[in-house]
């Protein structure tokens, strides 16, 4: 980002991009709290004043993404049962619709593994080698790119996520983990304007989403 302070604690219409993301995960009746996993020396934190309908658990985090998922795991496994249902977000994806988060807790609540929202490629995908030169196009039928959030039950999740850590590896997203374990993950179809504040740019994009009618 080029910024001194964490990019979930810039400012974005009126509130930190952190707290526009809490409050719409917060929003959806079924959610009965969130765990956050904040990085060592977080100095940010304690300072948001949020007033949202459910409990929001702080807790530490880890070194990479899949540590501090671990750290969030662990933690609601002294809160819920191990089937309960769980949703896995990222904190600088402010533009998450309301409708979204309703069309996938919908579609995966009966569902024997749990799954992600996600976005079917539209553009042609290339494969590159390390000079950038184009090595092949790779056909976009069937290629999705993964959002958050992603939902699976606590129990499979956290063991996915474990045995993950003990083998070494950092997988980039919940759904990865729970593939190496043998799950299918359902694909649930989510908007392109569910954005994750990368670039300084993308900020100014966040803004121009959240005016929008449709993510009131």
């Amino acid at each position: 980002m080029g910024t001194e302070i964490p990019k979930q604690y810039l400012p974005l219409a009126g509130r930190t991009v952190i707290e526009h993301t809490l409050a719409r995960l917060c929003s959806h009746p079924d959610l009965t709290g969130v765990v956050v996993t904040l990085a060592a020396g977080d100095e940010y934190w304690s300072h948001l004043r949020m007033n949202l309908p459910i409990p929001i658990y702080p807790v530490a985090g880890g070194s990479e993404r899949v540590h501090s998922v671990q750290a969030g795991l662990f933690y609601l496994e002294t809160l819920a049962a191990p089937d309960d249902w769980i949703l896995v977000h990222d904190a600088a994806r402010p533009c998450l619709r309301p409708v979204d988060l309703q069309r996938l807790v919908a579609a995966l609540v009966d569902h024997p593994v749990g799954g992600l929202l996600a976005l079917p490629i539209s553009d042609t995908v290339k494969r590159a080698n390390t000079k950038g030169e184009v090595l092949e196009t790779v056909p976009r039928q069937e290629l999705w790119r993964a959002l958050t959030p992603q939902m699976f039950r606590l129990k499979h999740l956290c063991a996915a996520i474990t045995m993950a850590i003990t083998q070494g590896w950092t997988p980039t997203d919940e759904s990865a983990a729970m593939e190496m374990e043998g799950y299918r993950p359902l694909m649930v179809a989510g908007h392109a304007d569910n954005i994750k504040i990368t670039h300084y740019q993308d900020l100014k994009l966040a803004e121009l989403f959240l005016s929008q009618k449709f993510l009131k």
